[in-house]
Formats: structure tokens, C-alpha cells, sequence
């Protein structure tokens, strides 16, 4: 029997979300500067809308750089205060016969008031408020305050009040220098403090203010999927009507020679009316496709209201096609279910990391970070991101561009790694903040998955907070209230069209069967997997759990120094200094991060303290991206096989895309966005075909990996190379075999001992391998990849490289290396120049390599070539 969560082939999920209809409305911004105080009035000035109370302290010079040094801590009291914005303005809308205040975010908890008046208050950071205000409008001097209460003691009266039992978390790990309680208040749950980001609570009107002023009625709209043997488009009215009004409401694609009018009443008050149109079946739909599958494909819908032959509003916005499949069914060999997504019925194996929030004040996050950091994902050929749930929802634009870049999101709801009271007030606005975010969020094909929550299920199955075993029960009682019998059913309700998960990691069905809490949700015959080890050897493949699906999982680093240097000073460059261990909000993270380089690499000896500490921050990401290297092989090479009952591994997210400050962390994306070496090496190991080489006692195997719907016929070429010498020893090539599209298939199996006897002069520590695949006609499918014998602080004739820079052709972006030996992860650096290396982090096993550079400013050829720095592995000891 199979367990589908799915959309069924005919269903539609399409749309360009919040179709915004102005039904004979008139919209007013009140976003600009707005006068800021604190609670006494020692501190005052203006402040931006969008914006919140750190950014504006900044601006207006009472505070530093909150990144420099121990700011995060020295501006704790920001928080503990509590702030007020306030804004004049003149309207002739009260001659509307209905005005509504908007205030589409508030950070957090605040009351508002209009001319003296309160009109009520906020409590969610993820929901907008409407406030009906025509009465209290005057022509001129209109006053609009926003009073926001410290969120910090909020949270911890919320928890004072909350009696009855603790809903754990009580506070953060001391390390991370956070505040407490923040399950009791529904902001970014990373804002009182993570293991990778600071505490900043922050205060504020983080998304835009505005008036809506209208004589009949005005409305929003959505699309919706629709049941159907064929492709139709549900479109969703929300209408605000000030009293019952008739009209027409066309819909229509043109391109697709379809359109349908429908006579229509909307009935005094807020309703939802909804209108199908179905496509002409004599047209062909192009779908869109996830990257690298297809393109994304999109048409143009009309939407128009007419009413006694007048036009009320007309409206254009993207429609997308596209089927999702979460299929969880018998695997052959195997207990448990499988875990994958079909797109357009179609396999897909999801490559990809996961997203937290760019920066810890929101308004911070301007459009080209968002462009930034997702063309790195995609071009690091990532399909899939994972919105975490601890972060926030994203804006408009960063939806808007993966469904253009084909990158497919997993999209959490906002609860991370606690319990959560379920009181009815509690209860009532999480209600309100699902709805408002399905609904906003639901037309962009590129969400393909909701889940409830982060490592919830999982922080309950294992016991994180010592729940005593006669409690526990009342905690999964709170557990399936919050997230299946509201979250769940309102989803379900809203957006018919996706999966749903409860929470990740989860064994999903066997999940629900269990009650929602699964005895073991790190099952790897079920679900999705989160897996962190920092002990075990990362090298090792067997110590990775063959799941089927892993949705996070990852190592730390440290960014580099022209990263640092900007938020330092000179007494804070070394490993062991205070700055470094503030700055760790990981227990024992950098000292996991060089135990684990330590049982391969020799550690940085340099007796000049700056070079050590930068040699230290290199190190630290050669670790990190071969651990990751090594892990993802191991889940894409897991794909097709079942092993001890384990495998079909369908998707590899890592933890993490991007960070929140310039700080170590598990990121591939710097603060700024330049790319660690991990993120180098991502671009080849997500790669469409990639060769992937590992032993198994004393065995070297070769899988051909590959993502294209086409079969390839493949083989392995395999060199053998000296540590010592730039020519290769020798070359072996397998027989061709057959790589069916969508699978992870042997092209080679080969005993090292025999392999290296063959070579005449080779032991495990002289030598090392590259591999690459090629077709029938010697042409190479996908990247190079390497496979050492030995660790290479065991290397014999490893030596340092002598690399100089021959041609620094940066005026057409490109620079030439020559070594006169093997040179493993070779670094290129240009510090602070914001840009791009076509690769880097390399193995360098010729004489002379060419690497492209793309500077993201205007940058001079000079600059670029007195900033170069090259770096390999024999360099930093």
C-alpha cells in the first residue's frame, strides 16, 4: 500500500502570491522616517519605516557597529527598554466610506494608537494587523503611534504567568550569551540567541504601514490549486466590501486561449470568493521544472472586475503548472517507507543546504543580499533550500526569485527546538499567522513541502529537557494540539496542493501512526535525518547514517580573516583569544573544529602569531569542506541502493547556506557573502554527473552519478599520482557501463593493493588518485574528483608547492598559477574585494592552472593584483 502525500497529476499549483486587486481603493504609505524614543525620552530621534530600534541607534550615532567586537552584549538594554514610533500625517481619505490601517509587521508586542485613540494591539511578528479608522481620521495632523513593549520582558512575563508546568527551554546554553523564554513570544526565535548567531532581540515596525481607503469594497488575491482531470487555476477574492455590490470577475491566459467571466456578489463585509478557470484542453502546459530539470515556466493571468460596463481593477500576475509528490511507500529490500519528492511525476533528488536569516536586523536585508546569496545557491548547482523554522518568513522577493532560478523550498513554520505553551491566546494568533503566510506564500511554485517545526518531534522522542516520564504525556498532548490539530488543519485547509510534516527530523507517516511522535524519529528507514557527530572521524563514510533522506547535517568553520577584521582589532587575532571564544556560540566548537583537522592534517606552527591564526581559519575550512564533501558523496551515491536494508537516499540539504554575522558557524557563505572553500567544493559535489570514489576494506569503488533524465553510458578514468611528482604515474580505465538517468551506478571496483602494484613505484603513502567519467567518444562528463591513500599529514614527499602567479589577466577576469609540485586546497584570496573565483580550494596536481574571477563592483586590475594571496596546505606548517 502506498503513503502519498501528494497533489495528484491534473492539479495546478501556481501563482505569483497576493494579486493585489484595488476594487476603487486608494492605498497611502505612511513608510519614511518616524520620531523613535525610548520610555523615559533619554534617547530620541528618528528612525526608518521599515526599520527596527538597533538600525536606527546606529544611524543616529547613540551605537556601534552591533557586530564590532562585544557589542551584542553591550547593547543588551536596548531590548530591555521599551521604544515608541511616532508619525504625522495628512489625508483626505476619511471622504472614503472605509479606511483600514495596516501595519503588515510589527516587532512584536505593541499598542497602537491613532489621535489619541488605541485601536488595539500586536502580539506577532508574522502576521499583519487592519484596524478600522475612518472615524478618527482628521484632514491634517493626524497622529500614528506604535508603542512596542521589551520583548524580553514580555517573554518572561508570558513565562511567569504560564504556571501549571515549564515549557522547556527555560534559557539558552551560557554560551550563546542569549536571553531567555523566547517559546513564549511569537518573534524570530534566533533573535534571543543560537549556536551560530547573536542575541538581538530586536523592536520594530519591520515591514511596511499603510492606509486603504475605498467607497465599495477592495480585496487581495490568490491561486490556488483545483481538483481536476485537468490543469485548472483557482483564484481566491479576499474581499472587504462596505456593503453588498454585484459585478463580473474575468479571468483569463491569454497564451493558453483561456478565459472564463462569472457573475458575482460580494456581500458586505470581509469574504472569500473563489473562481476556477479551466485551461483549454487543446493547449499544451509548460510546466516548471526545478533547476536542472527543465525550465521555469510561466504564464501571464489576467484578473478583471467590471461593473455596469466600467472596469473596477485589472491585474496581471505570473501562473505556474507543476505537481509535487512527497511519496513515503514500501521500498523493496527494505523496512519502512521511502521518503522523495516527484515533481511533474518525476524523481528528484534535492540538493541544496539549509537558509537561516541574513542578518539579525531584517531591514538590513536588502534586495541584492537576497540576489546574492541565491545565485551562489545556484550556482553552486543547489536545487533546494530548507527555510528553517527559527529564522522568519522570508519576504516576497526571496520566493519570487527561487521560483525564477528553479530552486525548490522546504518551507518551516517559525517554532525551533522547544515546547510551546498552548494557551487559547497563544493559539489564536499562531492561527492567524498560518493563515496569513499559507495564504501569501502558497502561489509560488517553488514551495514544495510545509513542516511544522524544527527538531521538535525529535527534542520530545529523545527527552532534550529531562521531562520526567509521568509529564510527558502533557507535552504530547501540546504537541499535537499546536501542530496537527491547528497548524496541520489549517494548512491543509488553505493549501490542499502540498505535503505537509509535522516536524523535521520525523519518520513522517510512521510518525502519524506512532501519535505524531515516533519512538525514534533519526530512523533512517523512514523520513528525513538530521545527523551531527563531531567526534567520529568525518572521513570515515560508515559512520553516516544511510538515510533516506538527509535534511541536515554539516560541520563548522571559521570565515576568513578580511571577514573578521572588520568587526576586530588587533588583540583579537589568535585562536584563544577572548574575541574568538565570544564569538563561538557552539560549546566546544573550536576545539571540535581542530581535533577534527587534527586526524588528517597537520595544525598551523607558524611562530608569527597573525599567520597562525589566519593559517588556523584556512584549516579549519579545508576540514569543513571535506567533511561535507565526503558526506554528501556518501547520500548521492546512496540513491539506488539499499544496503543492510538502508539507502535510497533522495535528497542532501547541509547545514547551513548562509550566516547571520561574521562569526564560525556551519555556513558555506560568509557574512557578505563571499564563499568558503565549502561552497567551492558544493559546485562539484551537487554537480548533474559527478564521479564519486571512496574504499570499502581495501576496495576503491567509482559511481557514476547522475541527475539527467537521459541513460548515459560511462566509464572511470583513474590516475595515479605521486605526492612528489607533477606527471601522473599511471592511467586506468574501466569498461564503459550503462548510468540509467536519476541513479548512482558502479562503473569500478578495483583492490588498492593490486591497484598500486600495478603502478610499479606506489604505496598508500606516496600517492593519491584522480578520477574523472567520461562517454563513449573520451569526453569528460562532470567534474574531477580525488581520493587519498592516506591522511595527508601522512603524506611522504608532500612538499611545499612553490606556486606563483604567471598571468593576472584580471582585465578579463582571469588569473593563471604555476606550481612545480602537487599542491592540495590551494586558496586564492583577493580579501576584501567583494567577488567570485571560478573555482578554488583545489587540488593542483599540473603545472599550470587558469582561474576565472568575477568582482561584484567596479574593482581596478590593480587592486585585484596587490590583494592576491595564494595559499596551499604545505604553506601553513
Amino acid at each position: 500500500m502506498a503513503l502519498n502525500s501528494r497533489t495528484p497529476a491534473g492539479f495546478v499549483l501556481c501563482l505569483c502570491l497576493g494579486l493585489f486587486c484595488a476594487f476603487s481603493a486608494h492605498s497611502v504609505s505612511l513608510d519614511g522616517k518616524w520620531s523613535l524614543r525610548n520610555s523615559d525620552g533619554s534617547v530620541a530621534g528618528s528612525g526608518s519605516v521599515p526599520g527596527c530600534v538597533h538600525s536606527a541607534l546606529q544611524q543616529l550615532g547613540y551605537i556601534q557597529d552591533p557586530y564590532f567586537r562585544f557589542n551584542d552584549v553591550a547593547y543588551r538594554w536596548i531590548a530591555f527598554d521599551n521604544w515608541t514610533y511616532t508619525t504625522t500625517f495628512n489625508t483626505s481619505e476619511q471622504s472614503k466610506q472605509k479606511v483600514v490601517l495596516v501595519l503588515d509587521g510589527v516587532d512584536t508586542v505593541a499598542s497602537v494608537q491613532l489621535n489619541g485613540f488605541t485601536l488595539g494591539g500586536t502580539d506577532n511578528m508574522f502576521r499583519s494587523y487592519a484596524f478600522s479608522v475612518r472615524p478618527l481620521l482628521k484632514e491634517a495632523e493626524n497622529v500614528l503611534s506604535i508603542s512596542l513593549a521589551s520583548p524580553v520582558l514580555y517573554a518572561s512575563q508570558r513565562r511567569k504567568a504560564h504556571s501549571a508546568y515549564p515549557v522547556p527551554p527555560e534559557c539558552p546554553p551560557d554560551v550563546q550569551n542569549g536571553q531567555c523564554h523566547v517559546n513564549f513570544i511569537r518573534k524570530e526565535q534566533s533573535s534571543f540567541s543560537w549556536d551560530w548567531g547573536p542575541s538581538f532581540p530586536t523592536l520594530g515596525l519591520w515591514r511596511g504601514v499603510h492606509l486603504e481607503a475605498f467607497d465599495v469594497l477592495h480585496g487581495t488575491t490568490n491561486l490556488d490549486e483545483q481538483s481536476a482531470s485537468r490543469w485548472s487555476v483557482q483564484v481566491e477574492l479576499m474581499v472587504d466590501a462596505v456593503q453588498t455590490s454585484d459585478g463580473l470577475v474575468s479571468v483569463s491566459i491569454p497564451e493558453l486561449f483561456s478565459d472564463q467571466t462569472y457573475q458575482s456578489r460580494f456581500l458586505q463585509g470581509r469574504t472569500k470568493n473563489t473562481f476556477i478557470l479551466h485551461i483549454n484542453t487543446s493547449t499544451e502546459v509548460d510546466l516548471w521544472w526545478p533547476r536542472g530539470h527543465g525550465d521555469q515556466n510561466s504564464y501571464r493571468l489576467r484578473v478583471r472586475g467590471l461593473r455596469d460596463g466600467s472596469v473596477l481593477f485589472s491585474q496581471e500576475s505570473k501562473v505556474y503548472f507543476r505537481t509535487v509528490e512527497l511519496v513515503q511507500e514500501p521500498v523493496p529490500g527494505s523496512p519502512g517507507l521511502s521518503f522523495f519528492f516527484r515533481i511533474n511525476s518525476k524523481p528528484v533528488f534535492l540538493k541544496g543546504s539549509n537558509w537561516i536569516p541574513a542578518h539579525a536586523f531584517q531591514d538590513q536585508v536588502t534586495p541584492d543580499i537576497l540576489l546574492n546569496l541565491l545565485h551562489s545557491a545556484a550556482d553552486a548547482n543547489m536545487n533546494a533550500l530548507r527555510v528553517w523554522g527559527g529564522g522568519v518568513y522570508e519576504q516576497d522577493q526571496f520566493y519570487d526569485l527561487c521560483d525564477h532560478m528553479g530552486i525548490m523550498v522546504w518551507q518551516d513554520f517559525m517554532f525551533a527546538c522547544a515546547m510551546y505553551p498552548t494557551e487559547a491566546d497563544f493559539i489564536q494568533t499562531v492561527r492567524s499567522e498560518v493563515i496569513q503566510q499559507v495564504q501569501r506564500l502558497k502561489s509560488h511554485p517553488s514551495i514544495i513541502i510545509w513542516s511544522g517545526n524544527n527538531e521538535n518531534e525529535a527534542a520530545l522522542a529523545t527527552n532534550w529537557f529531562d521531562i520526567p516520564e509521568s509529564h510527558r504525556a502533557t507535552y504530547v498532548k501540546d504537541y499535537v494540539t499546536l501542530y496537527v490539530e491547528n497548524i496541520r488543519a489549517l494548512v491543509q485547509q488553505e493549501d490542499p496542493s502540498r505535503p505537509f510534516l509535522v516536524s523535521s527530523p520525523t519518520n513522517g507517516a510512521e510518525s502519524e501512526r506512532e501519535g505524531w511522535v515516533a519512538s525514534n524519529p533519526y530512523d533512517p528507514h523512514f523520513g528525513d535525518t538530521h545527523f551531527y557527530s563531531y567526534e567520529d572521524d568525518c572521513w570515515d563514510w560508515s559512520t553516516f547514517p544511510r538515510t533516506r533522506f538527509a535534511s541536515e547535517f554539516g560541520f563548522q568553520s571559521w570565515p576568513s580573516f578580511s571577514t573578521l577584521k572588520t568587526v576586530s582589532v588587533d588583540d583579537d587575532w589568535s585562536y584563544d583569544s577572548n574575541f574568538s571564544s565570544h564569538r563561538q556560540h557552539h560549546e566546544h566548537g573550536n576545539q571540535q573544529m581542530l581535533r577534527q583537522a587534527a586526524l588528517h592534517f597537520h595544525l598551523p606552527n607558524s611562530t608569527d602569531a597573525l599567520k597562525r591564526f589566519t593559517h588556523t581559519l584556512y584549516m579549519t575550512q579545508v576540514m569543513q569542506a571535506q567533511c561535507v564533501k565526503a558526506q554528501t558523496e556518501f547520500y548521492r551515491r546512496s540513491q539506488t541502493e539499499i544496503i543492510d536494508g538502508k539507502g535510497r537516499t533522495m535528497g542532501a540539504l547541509y547545514w547551513q547556506l548562509n550566516d547571520i554575522w561574521p562569526a564560525p558557524s556551519w555556513s558555506s557563505i560568509e557574512f557578505g557573502g563571499k564563499w568558503k572553500m565549502l561552497h567551492y567544493f558544493a559546485q562539484d559535489f551537487f554537480a548533474a554527473v559527478l564521479p564519486v570514489g571512496f574504499e570499502d576494506d581495501g576496495t576503491l569503488l567509482i559511481y557514476a552519478v547522475s541527475d539527467l533524465s537521459p541513460d548515459l553510458t560511462l566509464r572511470a578514468v583513474v590516475s595515479v599520482h605521486s605526492w612528489s611528482g607533477l606527471d601522473p604515474v599511471c592511467t586506468l580505465r574501466s569498461d564503459l557501463v550503462l548510468v540509467p538517468g536519476g541513479s548512482a551506478v558502479v562503473v569500478l571496483k578495483q583492490e588498492v593493493a593490486a591497484l598500486l602494484a600495478g603502478c610499479g613505484r606506489c604505496t598508500r603513502l606516496s600517492c593519491l588518485l584522480t578520477f574523472h567519467l567520461e562517454d563513449g567518444t573520451g569526453v569528460q562528463r562532470g567534474p574531477s574528483n580525488y581520493h587519498f591513500l592516506c591522511s595527508p599529514k601522512d603524506a611522504e614527499g608532500l612538499r611545499k608547492a612553490n606556486i606563483t602567479v604567471r598571468d593576472r589577466r584580471f582585465k578579463v577576469r582571469a588569473v593563471t598559477l604555476r606550481s612545480d609540485a602537487v599542491a592540495p586546497f590551494v586558496w586564492l584570496d583577493v580579501g576584501n574585494i567583494a567577488g567570485r573565483f571560478s573555482s578554488n580550494g583545489f587540488l593542483m596536481v599540473s603545472a599550470d592552472r587558469t582561474v576565472g574571477f568575477t568582482p561584484w563592483r567596479p574593482t581596478s586590475v590593480s587592486q585585484l593584483s596587490t590583494s592576491l594571496s595564494v595559499t596551499s596546505l604545505r604553506d601553513v606548517y
